[in-house]
């Protein structure tokens, strides 16, 4: 696989403003934050992204449109409200729950959290009608029950490609009950319309309890994924359909993934294409318009 440097190219979301308040913007704003409010909107956008893709064939560089989608409310996030974060980073984290909640290992989405992942839904479909989106070429899925299910969820009734559960797209491990996740065996029997990568471990052989990931270790792992993006899941065939007239046909899908995932590696995400962090909501999306160049 090759190895790729990763950059964003801002100006086409309000999330791509380092100066952003995610409280403002909301989980999931209209058009998923795109700028451009027309009728033809993602359109214009792949016309700019199609350019952008054909100028790279002699620069050496390649783009994508990636929308980060972070999972719904979990039992985790309810038990870390009630606690506070410092009593949850130092004691509650470790724990599998207490005398009302039950938050570990790898717990489902809450009620709101299932709400959080229609909103979401309702987004797509009304993007899909009303401004010409394409849907993803490529979505990616955390191994974490909370993901896999967002994803259900949110593409609900959307007729995507098949979802890839990849390993590195799960949240930082280690300590937190919370991010140990089930066996392979569980999750390829409950969520049987997702596929799984090869190599995918029976057990979870990341998770120490005693050993919390680094977030740069995280940003390695999202580079993996990045890479993965680019090269192997790429499929080369990116290439402007005859007589599209700038649509750039075939590849505006292609060039469009989707990864259902957790803040914590949705940020080391973030860091590996250079830019600072992001308080997305649960349930929220962030779209980043990726240049990757070979190195």
């Amino acid at each position: 696989m090759k190895s790729m440097t990763y950059k964003t190219v801002p100006g086409f979301f309000l999330q791509d403003d380092l100066n952003a308040d995610p409280v403002a913007i909301g989980a999931v704003p209209p058009r998923f934050g795109l700028i451009d409010e027309s009728p033809d909107r993602w359109h214009n956008l792949y016309v700019k992204l199609g350019a952008l893709i054909e100028e790279g064939r002699s620069t050496g560089k390649m783009y994508k449109l990636v929308l980060f989608g972070r999972h719904g409310q979990g039992w985790h996030n309810v038990a870390e409200e009630k606690y506070g974060t410092v009593a949850w980073d130092e004691y509650w984290a470790k724990q599998n729950g207490d005398d009302e909640l039950t938050w570990g290992p790898d717990p489902d989405l809450t009620p709101l959290g299932e709400e959080q992942a229609v909103e979401a839904n309702k987004v797509w479909k009304q993007e899909l009608e009303n401004g010409r989106m394409t849907l993803p070429g490529v979505l990616y899925s955390s191994p974490m029950t909370r993901a896999i299910h967002t994803n259900h969820i949110t593409f609900s009734g959307i007729d995507t490609k098949r979802v890839l559960i990849l390993e590195n797209c799960r949240e930082e491990y280690g300590e937190h009950t919370c991010d140990k996740r089930h066996p392979r065996s569980f999750i390829a029997d409950k969520f049987r319309e997702f596929d799984i990568e090869d190599g995918f471990t029976e057990e979870d052989e990341l998770y120490q309890q005693d050993t919390r990931e680094t977030f740069e270790h995280a940003v390695g792992r999202a580079k993996a994924v990045l890479d993965r993006m680019f090269t192997v899941d790429d499929e080369a065939l990116c290439k402007p359909t005859a007589g599209a007239q700038g649509s750039y046909g075939r590849c505006s899908q292609l060039a469009v993934v989707s990864v259902t995932a957790h803040s914590g590696i949705i940020n080391a995400f973030l860091g590996a294409v250079g830019r600072p962090r992001y308080a997305l909501p649960t349930g929220g999306v962030i779209p980043v318009v990726v240049e990757a160049s070979e190195l």
